[in-house]
């Protein structure tokens, strides 16, 4: 196999293939300090015998592993060129996603490559950039360019306000909207806020906090306050949104899951002239009282052939915190999945045996 990338000369009755890296590129960039990405690359591909000597990686084994390994590097050394180094995560999330294309070439997988994914940088800040880390969050991404409303709606953990805010920082600099609006509903999650101390306003901000960690991550935190006194900047609970229309802005709703209905149409009626709306939240947290059905959940019926307005789903498989954080997610997934068959065998059960009251009554007589 030759690419532009990496050669590989495939020596067809042994089963194995050379896959020299281009000296430009230390092996150590490529395999890891202390073989990190190679132990990465071996435990994903468990069939096969891979040995490095020098500037080559020996592969061994099965002729489909083999290519699919060859493809995995040959993306690797795309996200080297731009200059971004390898990590642990990015090359098992590449694994995962070149696996997937092999089984499915029709599926997402299939239409797009982890190093398109890895190097689409939305916003660099201190030397950090901020990126998508999956295929489900480039597509989020790209939606929040093409449409004028959208909603990420996904567990915790997978970047949901994250690269939302990023996105509207994004286009604040690039002169695309003149002000930032970052609002959540101030509901309470099994606290009670009357209990806070202090004003109002210090009782609701610990609800915005979270927001305000995001924007330290992405701009400089001294102009911060400048920003926020001249309102190109606004952090305000959703209550404050009543009555207004919001032209040439870039408007987040984070938390959206504990709006009601009513909320949700009046945060999106608010929606102005040259203006940008993403709505966030996860449907499976939900603090509302009992009795209040989330606006979240509606919305996505009433609005779901609406031109212009686009859903966007993330799962655990798009969290990017603790590897712990999805198998969390999908632990309670399927225990809320069985509570809910157990419950609807009971009602079954219950109904099936018992006995009408006048039928009882004929029986006795």
């Amino acid at each position: 196999m030759t690419s532009t990338t990496s050669r590989a000369q495939q020596l067809p009755t042994q089963n194995q293939a050379k896959i020299v890296i281009p000296e430009k590129h230390p092996m150590v960039t490529v395999l890891g300090t202390g073989d990190s990405l190679l132990k990465v690359i071996e435990k994903g591909f468990p069939e096969l015998d891979l040995h490095a000597r020098g500037n080559e990686v020996t592969a061994t084994g099965d002729r489909a592993e083999i290519r699919l390994v060859q493809r995995l590097f040959d993306e690797m050394m795309l996200v080297l060129r731009t200059g971004q180094p390898l990590t642990e995560d990015s090359v098992e999330r590449s694994i995962t996603m070149l696996r997937k294309a092999a089984e499915d070439p029709t599926s997402p997988e299939g239409s797009a490559s982890p190093s398109s994914v890895f190097t689409a940088n939305i916003l660099s800040n201190r030397g950090r950039s901020i990126r998508p880390k999956t295929l489900n969050q480039q597509s989020y991404v790209d939606a929040i360019d093409r449409h004028t409303i959208v909603f990420g709606i996904g567990p915790a953990g997978t970047g949901k306000t994250y690269l939302a805010m990023a996105k509207a920082v994004q286009a604040l600099q690039a002169k695309q909207v003149t002000r930032i609006i970052l609002t959540r509903p101030a509901v309470e999650a099994g606290e009670r806020l009357g209990f806070l101390p202090g004003t109002l306003y210090e009782k609701i901000d610990p609800y915005l906090r979270p927001l305000y960690d995001a924007l330290h991550d992405m701009i400089d935190p001294d102009s911060i306050p400048r920003l926020m006194a001249a309102g190109t900047i606004e952090v305000a609970p959703l209550a404050y949104m009543r009555g207004r229309t919001l032209n040439d802005a870039f408007i987040i709703l984070d938390e959206a899951q504990n709006t009601s209905a009513e909320q949700m149409k009046m945060f999106l009626t608010r929606l102005g002239f040259n203006s940008k709306i993403v709505v966030t939240g996860d449907v499976t947290q939900i603090d509302l009282p009992g009795g209040t059905t989330s606006g979240l959940k509606i919305v996505q019926h009433i609005l779901a052939d609406v031109e212009d307005i686009h859903f966007s789903r993330l799962t655990s498989q798009d969290v990017v915190r603790h590897k712990l954080v999805g198998k969390i997610v999908d632990a309670y997934g399927q225990y809320d999945a069985e509570q809910g068959a157990q419950a609807a065998t009971d009602a079954r059960s219950t109904s099936g045996t018992r006995t009408p009251r006048s039928n009882h009554r004929r029986s006795e007589s």
